[in-house]
C-alpha cells in the first residue's frame, strides 16, 4: 500500500514493532498502462473499452446514483455488473464483492467506498468515469489492476464540466 512517512511511523508505533523495517518499491508498475482522456460521451467510450479489453474490471464514479445507473446500463448491454457504494447494506456489499472476486460478476461500478483490502489478481482495467478527488486516491484505485503481473489498463475520463464540479 502507499503511505506517507508519518503514516508509516504511526503504524510501526501502534503495532509496537521492535525493528523499524520498511520495505519500499517504486510507484512505477511496468504492467499498468495509463490513459487520461477528455471525453464528452463517456458511456459510449466506456462501452468500447470494456468490450475490447474484456475480463474483470472496476469502474469508479463519483456518486451512488451513478453507480446504480451505470450498472443498469451495463446489464442492459449484456455485461455482468454489480453496484457497490456505502449506501448498500454490509451483507449485500460483501455478497457483490465476493461474486466479483469469484468472477461471477465481471464489472463493479463503485464509489471510492470500494477497494480497501481488495486483492483480486486478475483485474484487467480500472476506469475512472469521473476525475478522482486526489492523486493519492487515484494511485491506490488504479493499483488494483494487474496485480497478477498481467497488463492492466487505467483509464480516466474527464470533461470541462467535471473540472468545474471538482473545483466546487
Amino acid at each position: 500500500a502507499s503511505a506517507t512517512k508519518t503514516v508509516i511511523q504511526d503504524i510501526q508505533d501502534k503495532l509496537k514493532f521492535k525493528n523499524q523495517n520498511v520495505y519500499r518499491q517504486s510507484f512505477n508498475r511496468n504492467n499498468l498502462r495509463y490513459v487520461v482522456q477528455e471525453e464528452e460521451d463517456k458511456i459510449s467510450r466506456l462501452f468500447k473499452i470494456i468490450t475490447n479489453i474484456g475480463g474483470s474490471g472496476i469502474v469508479y464514479v463519483r456518486n451512488r446514483k451513478q453507480t446504480e445507473d451505470l450498472t443498469k446500463f451495463l446489464i442492459e448491454n449484456k455485461f455482468s455488473a454489480g453496484t457497490y457504494h456505502a449506501g448498500i447494506n454490509f451483507n449485500e456489499r460483501q455478497n457483490i464483492q465476493q461474486k466479483w472476486i469469484n468472477n461471477q460478476i465481471q464489472i463493479i461500478c463503485a464509489t471510492n467506498a470500494f477497494g480497501m483490502g481488495i486483492d483480486k489478481p486478475d483485474v484487467r482495467y480500472v476506469i475512472h468515469h469521473d476525475i478522482p478527488k486526489s492523486l493519492e486516491g487515484y494511485y491506490q484505485e488504479t493499483g488494483r489492476a494487474g496485480r497478477d503481473g498481467g497488463e492492466g489498463k487505467c483509464v480516466t475520463f474527464y470533461s470541462y464540466d467535471d473540472i468545474v464540479k471538482l473545483e466546487k
